[in-house]
């Protein structure tokens, strides 16, 4: 957990660290990114909403790596459709995706995983969080709830 300072003094000259070339489907460009998470080897992996993509950028590069996805929008295992939110999943060594457009979870392996697997059907799911005992919460706005 982290504990930020309430007088904290913001850096406001921020540098691009992925994108930055414009909107696009190119490994330098992203299209719609909604969400993101960091893993241990500063890897940022971005949710490349309106590209069905997840894209990894590895710390200094110029231009990011399809993850998961990007084989057009759609609902095969191969497939994402409007993914919003990436988080890692380290013990099983994959990420776990809300697939928004598709209304479901998926879970992608991190490595050389060609397709994923839907873990929850017929959740609107915007956005979830792995609680550190393994929990998985997602906020549903199809049912206006919470569900661990």
């Amino acid at each position: 957990m982290l504990d930020i300072p309430i007088n904290l003094k913001w850096k406001q000259d921020a540098i691009t660290v992925a994108g930055g070339n414009g909107k696009g489907q190119e490994l330098n460009q992203l299209n719609q990114p909604y969400g993101l998470c960091i893993d241990n080897e500063k890897t940022i992996y971005v949710a490349d909403t309106s590209n069905h993509r997840i894209i990894a950028w590895k710390k200094s590069a110029t231009s990011g790596e399809i993850v998961a996805g990007g084989n057009g929008k759609g609902s095969e295992n191969h497939q994402l459709s409007a993914p919003t939110k990436v988080i890692i999943d380290e013990v099983n060594d994959s990420l776990i995706i809300t697939d928004y457009g598709n209304k479901r979870v998926v879970r992608w392996p991190r490595r050389n995983g060609l397709c994923g697997e839907t873990i929850l059907k017929d959740a609107k799911c915007f956005d979830l969080i792995m609680h550190k005992n393994q929990y998985l919460y997602i906020c549903d706005e199809k049912k206006h709830e919470v569900r661990r």
